[in-house]
């Protein structure tokens, strides 16, 4: 029986030509036994397999420690012709090859010179496992940015255009001007893609060696690609186009030079959190959008019903539904109106919407107004996503709520899920800080196993313990009385919270308390750098959303380490473990003392949508009314709230692929599925 019909990766790459013009692995289509089989195996494999991994990969890093002597006496123009002399039998190279130790030596050698860093051993652990195809889970702090390096610059001299994805432009544009020296140092182009670029642009930057970009500008390029080119990506149309490309009346060049090698930084936060839902690129749709005052006249309609009775919030599965009662409700208020009211399927649905965006989105939480308009704010990495829009109609619902201009709706041109769209690269492979818990859909969804990678020093970082008070006002009472005994100690302090609204509020009770906060959230997304630059000074207080999270490297004063380090203080649970535990790794980076403490409260919105309501009263009742929750109440509730999250996550992931296979079916938009 074959467990998969996948093909999979030798020697660190798939057996798929990577010369075509648009190169890309095929499609496939694997039954739900061979899924769960490959899940099962990803989340025992770490565990099974470790000692025999990094045997390996501490072999491969002898080998590029072995070649240092012999590269550090060239002369930095030596050593640019050394690379265009090697360059040749890299074309050829196989995995833990001598070929390839040599370029990781090579990397090492000019990242030493040009920006000051060199490679530690455990860096270099990294490095190889992601040349064979894994995802490498490195403790946070411990570089995963100079770790790309190596497989970058190894995979471009084997031939591969590389793309580095990550989480947000700060971090693209951050990483690509910091390591530009070393690619041009070894004769390397570096691109990079953002939000605001020209086709032109980004045309340039992707016909680099090594282009950094994010996960969604990448994605909406190859679906713009996709509607470019249809059946023309295979090779022989290609080239046959290319040939008469003057004579081709409104088309143009792909923006991309196909899917080669990605690296993805963060790779759990982009391959699991962000897919549960497809990307989709839009056009605009003709005609009058908000003809007769349509969407304040669904507003007004949705205010006048009554929720439990009317229709039902479901708050788990962030969904409405109406019930009979309501249907006829809305028949009699829409009676003598004009248009789609008199279209019972109609006049339901743009209700339900309405609803929706009364009850399900809120202001500083899923979206700020900025400048007169809606913008939607991620949930993940708590960042407006500018020019993006909620779909059947909800954005527009949205705008007339906050009597903003109301945009026209758009029509889905082409659509891909994150799991359909990273299992065409040739060779794909990661880095995160936070990959044992979703090792097994890592493995069973992309092929990607996971791979522990020790630290450089042993981690300093303390657990300070965890309060659940019974109110938000109780637990926001603590955050201030905590962050201000911090200051008090000399040390800086990161306080984490999961909205705009919340990192706002608690910002004005430090203020009152006589302490100076610093606030970064999605409306000071202009100046991340410079907050994140002097976060790590003595009695810096900054009060951060997820913005804070990934990728974010504090630098602490002096005074600050000696002090004992960065202090994070997590505000509210996330959904998912691993975004909490991104946030305790601010603290206590590559060898730096630091604490991290969570204070929280029973409603808190986890708890309310997870934890059965008459539960949550009786477990508050079993305690002082201000003081915390036995530590055992607290652990159970969690962790029983955050493994119902999961699971709901991880059924709305496979129901997201489904449904856009069955999608894309029908739509069939690039000819050559």
């Amino acid at each position: 029986m074959s467990l998969s019909l996948r093909p999979r990766q030798i020697n660190g790459f798939c057996p798929v030509s990577a010369d075509a013009p648009y190169a890309e692995r095929p499609t496939f289509k694997e039954g739900s036994l061979d899924a769960a089989l490959l899940g099962a195996w990803g989340r025992i494999s770490p565990q099974l397999l470790p000692a025999l991994s990094r045997s390996r990969l501490w072999r491969f890093a002898r080998q590029v420690e072995e070649l240092e002597p012999q590269l550090v006496t060239l002369t930095d123009r030596r050593l640019r012709d050394f690379v265009d002399e090697w360059r040749p039998r890299m074309l050829s190279a196989r995995l833990y090859s001598q070929e390839m130790a040599t370029s990781f030596a090579l990397a090492r050698e000019a990242a030493r010179r040009h920006v000051g860093m060199r490679h530690f051993p455990v860096q270099l652990l990294g490095g190889a496992a992601m040349m064979s195809g894994a995802l490498a889970e490195m403790e946070t702090g411990e570089g995963k940015t100079l770790t790309a390096l190596l497989p970058a610059i190894t995979a471009v001299l084997m031939g591969r255009p590389v793309h580095i994805i990550t989480v947000n432009d700060y971090l693209a544009r951050r990483d690509a001007e910091q390591l530009a020296p070393v690619y041009n140092a070894l004769g390397l182009t570096v691109g990079l893609v953002e939000h605001g670029q020209q086709a032109q642009e980004r045309q340039r930057a992707y016909a680099s060696d090594v282009t950094y970009c994010t996960n969604k500008e990448l994605v909406f390029d190859y679906l713009r690609d996709r509607l470019a080119l249809g059946p023309r990506r295979a090779r022989a149309r290609l080239s046959v186009d290319d040939i008469f490309n003057s004579r081709l009346v409104g088309h143009r060049q792909p923006l991309l030079r196909g899917l080669h090698f990605a690296l993805v930084d963060e790779a759990d936060s982009v391959l699991i959190d962000e897919a549960r839902v497809p990307l989709i690129l839009a056009g605009s749709q003709e005609g009058t959008e908000n003809a007769d005052g349509l969407y304040e006249t669904a507003l007004d309609i949705a205010r006048r019903l009554t929720p439990g009775e009317e229709f039902t919030l479901r708050a788990n599965e962030k969904s409405i539904r109406l019930n009979a009662r309501g249907n006829a409700r809305i028949a009699l208020l829409a009676a003598g109106l004009p248009g789609l009211w008199a279209i019972r399927r109609a006049r339901e649905e743009i209700v339900q919407n309405a609803l929706a965006a009364l009850h399900l989105y809120r202001r500083d939480v899923q979206y700020i107004v900025a400048d007169g308009k809606v913008q939607i704010v991620d949930e993940y990495t708590g960042r407006v996503m500018p020019d993006r829009s909620w779909e059947s109609g909800i954005h527009q619902l949205i705008e007339a709520k906050e009597h903003c201009t109301i945009t026209e709706r758009r029509n889905t041109l082409a659509q891909i899920t994150y799991q359909r769209f990273f299992r065409r690269y040739v060779h794909l492979c990661g880095m995160t800080g936070t990959a044992t818990e979703p090792a097994g859909e890592l493995y069973g969804t992309y092929g990607l196993r996971v791979v522990r990678i020790p630290t450089n020093k042993p981690l300093r970082r303390t657990n300070s313990g965890t309060r659940v008070l019974r109110t938000a006002e109780l637990k926001w009472n603590a955050v201030v009385e905590s962050a201000s005994d911090m200051v008090r100690a000399g040390r800086a302090v990161l306080v984490g919270t999961r909205s705009v609204e919340a990192s706002e509020h608690i910002a004005e009770l430090l203020r009152r308390s006589q302490l100076e906060p610093v606030v970064l959230n999605a409306r000071q997304d202009r100046t991340e750098a410079q907050i994140v630059e002097l976060a790590g000074q003595p009695g810096r207080i900054t009060v951060a959303t997820n913005m804070a999270g990934r990728g974010t490297d504090i630098q602490l004063h002096p005074a600050v380490r000696e002090a004992g380090g960065l202090h994070v203080i997590l505000t509210e649970y996330h959904e998912s473990r691993r975004i909490d535990r991104q946030l305790f790794g601010r603290a206590g980076r590559q060898g730096d003392p630091g604490s991290y403490e969570s204070v929280v409260a029973l409603d808190d919105e986890l708890f309310r949508r997870f934890v059965n309501g008459p539960l949550l009263r009786l477990v508050g009742k079993g305690s002082k009314s201000d003081q915390p929750l036995p530590a055992l109440s607290g652990r159970t509730l969690r962790g029983y709230s955050q493994h119902a999250a999961e699971r709901l996550h991880s059924r709305a992931r496979r129901a997201a692929l489904a449904e856009d296979l069955r999608v894309n079916k029908i739509l069939g938009f690039a000819g050559t599925e």
